[in-house]
């Protein structure tokens, strides 16, 4: 009878504990809403349809807050590869570009405005220069480090991977380096390398 007494009183004791603990029991089912489909910042590895084959090229999106690479297919003809500045135009292009669903569904995002648009060097600046159609201090900082990191990893960059960028004023191009604090915090984009004027 003693046991008895003990396990009742042993049994009220854990039924209280749950009670307190908030626990209740259901018989309606919950719908918590299905799990998330895939990592933020990260695309499912898919080959591209054999219609949509071209040049493959990489861009630099933005994605909680950093920037993050995307694989991208382009049409552009072989020839025209060596053109420097039909490379960054057709990044430019790129960056433009609304993000796709599943870009987008992934968390990615692009701050390059739609109207802005790349030329060559002009008068006075170095051979590898590109100049853009609004003052590069003038764009988002997200912006901006997008476009520096794009052109870094690609042919629109010089020989040490740098890019220098100027814009439609006749103020010296500045040179720009993407590294590693860049990605990571876009907002801090600055000219590293200062003013850049050809070399006599």
């Amino acid at each position: 009878m003693k046991r008895r007494v003990t396990r009742l009183t042993a049994l009220a004791a854990l039924c209280a504990a749950l009670a307190g603990c908030g626990i209740r029991t259901t018989s309606v089912p919950v719908d918590a809403g299905a799990a998330p489909s895939r990592v933020p910042c990260e695309l499912s590895a898919q080959e591209p349809p054999e219609a949509a084959s071209g040049v493959p090229l990489q861009v630099y999106l933005v994605c909680g807050a950093q920037l993050v690479s995307v694989d991208r297919t382009v049409r552009i003809p072989e020839e025209r590869l060596s053109d420097r500045v039909r490379v960054a135009q057709t990044l430019l292009d790129e960056l433009k570009k609304a993000p796709s669903d599943e870009e987008r569904q992934a968390g990615f995002s692009t701050d390059v405005r739609e109207s802005l648009t790349v030329s060559g060097a002009r008068k006075g600046d170095p051979r590898d220069a590109l100049r853009l159609s609004s003052q590069p201090e003038d764009l988002p900082t997200h912006a901006l480090a997008q476009i520096v990191c794009t052109y870094a990893d690609s042919a629109a960059a010089g020989p040490d991977r740098s890019v220098s960028l100027g814009g439609p004023s006749d103020d010296p191009v500045r040179g720009y380096q993407c590294t590693a604090a860049l990605k990571a915090r876009p907002e801090s984009v600055l000219p590293t390398l200062g003013e850049i004027r050809p070399t006599r």
